[in-house]
């Protein structure tokens, strides 16, 4: 019988391997408000499956839609200007 004691070290994360690095926390902080908006639509459409929309579901809607579309195009602004990224198509 072989003994699996010396492979469960490289199966096992160590414990500095469960914790989210300090990258992975400003990743997250960064994406936190599209995250909200995305959970704020679903909450809006979820309480519309079981029965016919209202024009008061509608708006719910339509206004957690433009949340999330807005801190989407938010982040992406805000990765492109962290990026730095150089905008060709300039004048020589």
């Amino acid at each position: 019988m072989k003994s699996i004691a010396a492979l469960q070290a490289a199966v096992t994360a160590t414990p500095s391997e469960r914790e989210p690095s300090d990258a992975e926390l400003d990743a997250i902080e960064t994406e936190s408000p599209l995250i909200l908006a995305e959970v704020a639509l679903l909450d809006a459409q979820i309480m519309t499956i079981d029965r016919t929309p209202s024009e008061l579901d509608h708006q719910r809607i339509r206004r957690a839609r433009r949340r999330v579309l807005a801190a989407r195009r938010d982040l992406a602004n805000r990765t492109a200007t962290a990026s730095d990224v150089p905008v060709s198509g300039g004048a020589a």
